[in-house]
């Protein structure tokens, strides 16, 4: 396997001995494609305010930052907006897998529809990461503020249906849930309905929120440090049903979701992250950022 295919071994490697200052280009782009998006979300800043004008990125600014970084082992196509929404998608991540780049994004899944199914797989794309949120229609859209649950189930399952016919394994397709104290208890629940859908890879992930919090964005909602032993069992009964149905179920982060939720016992939990030694994040009017977290943490950029 090489490094493109392989490239959390490949950013470990890359950043094993980091120093103050990163002397390497990143091997890491997170470009956000669109910052609009078709849902409400209760965990993202874009439904409380505006971080910036509503735009997708131009495939002029698209192409000027990636030929600035000509070994760029992984894009990834998300930010706060539904990628989806670009009409240039297809054609980004093609000029990306021409090079031989890693590309994935994060979808809300409300547009994947089976005219765009063969248009994936064609172009190359390697994951599919589809953020659902809830293992019933009342609770997502109480969480992704719209009613569109019935059809993500529909069409994700329709799409891994698909690439069983078709014979094929990319792009890999996973079911992501966002740790909420009002959700955690659904996860036996959610690997069940990953199982159904024809999904193998479920990803518990972390909540981010700032000081001052907005929507359930919120300190009170968070399991990290807090998760009490009744969230412990969800978690561990999920992990138990997904190994007696084929369903993998790990948090994000590379670290399995007990761990992912207590801090680092030297105190520092933030030493362990390789990515500001690793990565770079563009908005979608060619911001840089320092880090993929800043758009869910920050009140504004100008800081």
């Amino acid at each position: 396997m090489s490094a493109v295919q392989d490239p959390r071994r490949y950013f470990e490697a890359v950043t094993a001995e980091r120093n103050d200052v990163a002397y390497q280009p990143p091997v890491c782009l997170y470009l956000e494609v669109t910052n609009r998006c078709n849902l409400l979300c209760e965990t993202c800043p874009r439904t409380f305010e505006e971080l910036e004008p509503p735009a997708d990125m131009s495939w002029s600014l698209f192409t000027r930052i990636v030929d600035q970084v000509p070994d760029v082992a992984r894009v990834v196509l998300h930010g706060v907006g539904e990628p989806m929404l670009v009409k240039a998608l297809p054609r980004m991540i093609r000029y990306l897998k021409d090079r031989g780049t890693y590309v994935l994004f994060n979808t809300n899944g409300t547009l994947l529809n089976p005219r765009k199914f063969q248009e994936l797989i064609d172009n190359g794309l390697d994951e599919l990461r589809v953020s659902l949120d809830a293992a019933d229609r009342k609770s997502y859209a109480a969480i992704r503020g719209k009613d569109f649950f019935n059809r993500i189930v529909r069409d994700v399952g329709k799409f891994t249906a698909y690439q069983q016919q078709m014979g094929v394994t990319a792009p890999r397709v996973s079911l992501w849930l966002t740790g909420l104290k009002e959700t955690v208890a659904q996860l036996p629940d959610f690997v069940r309905l990953a199982a159904s859908m024809g999904v193998r890879e479920v990803y518990l992930q972390r909540l981010v929120f700032d000081s001052t919090g907005y929507g359930k964005a919120r300190l009170e909602q968070s399991l990290f440090e807090q998760t009490r032993e009744e969230e412990q069992a969800a978690i561990d009964a999920a992990t138990a049903i997904g190994a007696g149905l084929g369903v993998t179920l790990d948090a994000s982060g590379a670290t399995e979701p007990g761990l992912s939720l207590k801090r680092s016992a030297d105190g520092k939990p933030w030493a362990t992250c390789r990515r500001p030694w690793s990565l770079m994040y563009f908005t979608a009017h060619g911001r840089a950022l320092p880090c993929c977290i800043a758009p869910f943490s920050a009140r504004g950029y100008e800081n």
